[in-house]
């Protein structure tokens, strides 16, 4: 019996779980590094942990309109959460904020929305990190389902996001 608790203490101890928990309460905010395809959670100034991504399928510059296929850049909130998302899970990106709405005001355009942290698109999760082979997304952030669980574990609603070039 003593072998039995004994494995389940070090079990317990060092399951990744655990890891996902301390980490939740020490994510400060996260960034993207759009031109190194860098999603970082970040205590502080130390990362704690980072991620590939695919953003959207015209990823240069920062997104100006709907439809344009750009991830935007700026500093935003990770707002609310999709649990039924079709891609897994989502986290939405606050874009666009005041300044965004502004600029497309000024042109006559619509900035667009609906941006997102996600994983992949029901059924393709079996892809895992295949898809980060070419940006395709319509403007988000995209991961893979599992590292979108643990983002949606360690990540609070409320967070900031900085996406820059």
């Amino acid at each position: 019996m003593k072998v039995i608790q004994v494995l389940f203490s070090i079990f317990v101890i060092f399951h990744p779980f655990n890891a996902v928990l301390a980490l939740s309460s020490d994510v400060t905010h996260v960034v993207l590094l759009k031109s190194e395809r860098k999603l970082q959670l970040l205590h502080k100034d130390k990362v704690l942990k980072e991620y590939e991504v695919a953003l959207g399928f015209e990823p240069e510059g920062a997104k100006k309109q709907e439809g344009d296929g750009k991830t935007p850049e700026g500093k935003y909130t990770l707002d609310y959460r999709n649990p039924q998302s079709s891609y897994h899970k989502s986290i939405h990106i606050s874009y666009p904020n005041q300044q965004d709405k502004e600029q497309a005001r000024k042109r006559g355009l619509s900035p667009g929305g609906a941006v997102f942290i996600h994983g992949l698109r029901r059924p393709f999760g079996f892809l895992g990190k295949l898809h980060l082979l070419k940006d395709w997304t319509l403007g988000c952030v995209a991961v893979t389902n599992e590292e979108i669980d643990e983002i949606w574990a360690i990540v609070k609603n409320g967070t900031s996001i900085e996406i820059k070039k």
